[in-house]
């Protein structure tokens, strides 16, 4: 079940069980068998349901874990449906409600350092794309061991999607982010977008499961995934974004009409010479926009949300997606040596994108290094295996996840842990046309997502 690019980090162990966390029981237990994988639970614990708000408003480990429980238990026992019954309306409203106001707070790059009480005694766990697979997430999460005072985690984002519990994954994080809001970080990936999630699945989810409330329930999601910050930096060495690196913006005032002297100058970008930006740009870019801008001059978070890595040098427009950039090792290199920084990580590319990618490895152990220059490496981790959860053909992908621990002191080596699904997934139907959706979110519908 296990591959490291080192021996496992002792740190990494999960903390004592309680009574609550012991539904994961052996599918959460780490094995050293490369061939193993996780399985089927024993019984359960029957959660506490309907979920309910603590009076005071502060949510506790005992409340999360049991929260992970019930959505557990739900997507087994219970009809999409039926999750209002787990869920109650007024208890989404008062979770998301929280976690906004934590994450509009945030800065668009979250630096996670001493400030932060990241220590000697530090892991910091690095997840990519989840995509709505729960039970792969919950895994994950006992396997690398629950957030903690010396164990944070930054999730890269795409938490929705393509999966049958994008609903339930989001909330769960989100939840782990009110707990403990200095250890577990949330970043924005291109899915947590109106035009992406009315594609792929997570909008047509949300009003199957909350009926006649979806259509709020779903406005509120959307609203929270406003607030999500774009990137981090980890102990000042390692930058961690869902697509990859970005522009900077060079602006030039266009012509005043004459006569015209109150009118206002409109700043037109200079798309003809594209170089790396800032960490001055990144950090005065407008996050909160439902679908990222591909034009105009507010292209950071669609840069930073839809960018890919090539192995052909320069920084180009990325034309198969529409949005975003191509960046070559040369670029790499730069951006590592313009920022001081020792290792990129980011997300974003499945084992279906990779296919269509010459030059660059395959996903089919959860992670690559895609460049490997002098300042450093870029890595791309993904951490949904037998990804996507539907496919159209009986040859599946069959890919492991993974996840990343960064150590002390200086957080810049990676260690790579790989997995595999856990099986059998719990029967579900899918909330997309996943037989005519593009695998890799390429030649996007850009006018409908300029209208939606």
């Amino acid at each position: 079940m296990l591959s490291a690019s080192e021996p496992p980090a002792t740190a990494a162990t999960p903390p004592p069980q309680s009574s609550e966390d012991d539904f994961f029981s052996s599918a959460s237990l780490a094995s050293t068998s490369a061939t193993s994988s996780p399985s089927t639970s024993p019984p359960q614990p029957h959660p506490q349901i309907p979920v309910t708000w603590p009076d005071d408003g502060t949510l506790t480990l005992t409340w999360v874990n049991n929260l992970m429980l019930a959505f557990d238990w739900s997507s087994k026992n219970l009809s999409p449906e039926e999750l209002p019954s787990v869920l109650p309306v007024p208890v989404f409203d008062k979770l998301v409600l929280t976690g906004s106001k934590i994450l509009h707070k945030e800065p668009n790059c979250v630096c996670i350092d001493s400030g932060l009480g990241l220590g000697s005694d530090s892991k910091v766990v690095v997840v990519g794309d989840v995509h709505g697979q729960l039970h792969d997430v919950l895994f994950l999460l006992r396997d690398a061991g629950f957030p903690s005072d010396d164990r944070f985690f930054v999730f890269n984002g795409d938490y929705v999607d393509r999966g049958a519990w994008g609903l339930e994954t989001f909330l769960l994080l989100l939840a782990w982010k009110v707990l403990m809001p200095n250890r577990v970080f949330l970043l924005r990936g291109n899915h947590e977008s109106k035009y992406c999630t009315s594609v792929y699945g997570f909008e047509k989810e949300v009003l199957a499961k909350y009926a006649d409330s979806g259509k709020h329930v779903y406005r509120k999601c959307l609203g929270c995934f406003e607030g999500l910050p774009l990137a981090s930096i980890i102990g000042g060495n390692v930058y961690t974004a869902h697509g990859g690196i970005f522009r900077t913006v060079a602006v030039t005032p266009a012509k005043r009409a004459k006569g015209k002297k109150n009118r206002k100058i409109v700043l037109n970008p200079d798309v003809s010479a594209l170089s790396l930006g800032s960490m001055e740009e990144l950090l005065k870019a407008r996050r909160s926009v439902l679908d990222p801008p591909w034009e105009g001059t507010n292209l950071i978070p669609g840069d930073v949300l839809w960018s890919d890595p090539s192995m052909k040098k320069g920084l180009s427009p990325n034309k198969e997606r529409g949005i975003g950039l191509l960046w070559g090792p040369d670029c790499t290199e730069d951006f590592l040596k313009k920022l001081n920084l020792k290792l990129i990580i980011r997300s974003h590319e499945g084992p279906d994108a990779r296919e269509k990618r010459p030059g660059l490895e395959g996903m089919d152990q959860g992670y690559t290094i895609d460049h490997d220059v002098a300042s450093g490496k870029l890595i791309t981790v993904f951490s949904a295996p037998d990804y996507p959860q539907f496919q159209a053909t009986e040859d599946r992908y069959r890919n492991k996840g993974a996840y990343i621990i960064l150590e002390p002191p200086n957080f810049d080596i990676p260690v790579f842990r790989s997995f595999e699904a856990v099986t059998p997934r719990p029967k579900a139907n899918p909330f997309y046309d996943f037989e005519d959706c593009i695998d890799s979110d390429e030649e996007l519908d850009l006018a409908s997502m300029a209208t939606s």
